[in-house]
């Protein structure tokens, strides 16, 4: 039998490591926020355009994930493959990871609506 439980918590946490070592997923609470470094810092600065790059990154992530799991679903209706729990697992990691997305872009909608509703 399939422990949804151990493939909801794989797929969650390969999708952590889409947001770079250490971070969080977005939304996960105020541990996510940082505060801006100073101008002076050393520190490597996370700039909009690595933020897009992630989310590209992730975007074909998603896809891939799509892509085999619709394979295994054909090799399984053709009779290639007699495996239903693995067919079982890639759509549900295929699935788990589009609601992520569609959460992350329903959260980038959201603060776009607040940020063009802001007094100047």
């Amino acid at each position: 039998m399939v422990n949804p439980s151990a493939h909801i918590s794989g797929s969650l946490n390969s999708l952590k490591g889409v947001w770079g070592p250490g971070s969080t997923l977005p939304g996960s609470g105020l541990d996510s926020v940082r505060m801006p470094k100073a101008a002076g810092s050393d520190d490597k600065k996370a700039g909009f355009a690595d933020a897009v790059k992630a989310l590209e990154n992730y975007v074909s992530k998603v896809d891939n994930l799509q892509q085999s799991s619709e394979m295994s679903i054909q090799d399984l209706l053709s009779g290639k493959g007699e495996d239903i729990a693995s067919v079982v697992s890639a759509v549900a990691k295929a699935d788990m990871s589009f609601k992520l997305l569609v959460g992350v872009r329903n959260k980038l909608i959201e603060a776009y609506k607040q940020t063009m509703n802001m007094p100047l």
